[in-house]
């Protein structure tokens, strides 16, 4: 099944401590957002994929803010079961399609939406959603460009989020409102289970 249907909304996690990875993990999958991606953009990242690859077999954990083709080999090697890029580069786009993995590479413009769909490739990442037009933009690609699905990240809130799912051409949306920092810090995973649990429901 393809990673856009598995769960209405994608966490997208920043973790400084890799020590919160596992727990953080088991209350989003407690919450019914099984689907997790952790961003490259902090020294833990790496080893808060493998832990949750190791510890949370429910937890599909993927790697996000993925940028180059050594982020490719070193979040495969983690154990991340998918990645997701910001943008995509030839060079980016290759390393992905050889890396064995599922993936969901970024795009914000009809061209480079055009250029990935050359390559086969019609579950992308739309980034920064709502910087680059949002629900408005992703609509008016659906005309030229139906057969494309995406995952909206970037200014994707609870109270915007049913407006993108309700698109034809969005298979599910992606925000960092789950794992709110002061919750993380303190290590209150009720909290991050029950907004888990709100935005699973967002397609009910």
């Amino acid at each position: 099944m393809s990673i856009l249907d598995l769960a209405p909304v994608i966490p997208v996690v920043v973790i400084d401590d890799a020590e919160t990875a596992v727990p953080l993990a088991r209350a989003l999958v407690a919450g019914g957002l099984p689907v997790i991606e952790v961003t490259l953009r902090t020294p833990a990242a790496l080893g808060a994929i493998e832990r949750i690859a190791a510890e949370v077999p429910k937890a599909m954990i993927g790697a996000g803010t993925v940028r180059t083709p050594a982020d490719v080999r070193a979040s495969v090697d983690a154990g991340a079961k998918f990645l997701v890029s910001p943008g995509t580069t030839p060079a980016l786009a290759d390393a992905m399609q050889g890396g064995g993995l599922p993936f969901l590479p970024g795009a914000a413009t009809a061209s480079e939406v055009l250029a990935l769909a050359e390559r086969g490739l019609t579950e992308l990442k739309f980034f920064p959603a709502g910087p680059a037009g949002g629900v408005a933009y992703l609509k008016a690609l659906a005309g030229p460009i139906p057969e494309v699905r995406f995952c909206p990240t970037g200014g994707v809130r609870p109270d915007n989020a049913r407006e993108y799912l309700a698109l034809p051409n969005v298979g599910c949306v992606g925000g960092t409102w789950l794992t709110p920092p002061d919750a993380l810090a303190s290590g209150d995973w009720a909290r991050v289970e029950k907004l888990a649990a709100e935005a699973a429901a967002l397609r009910a």
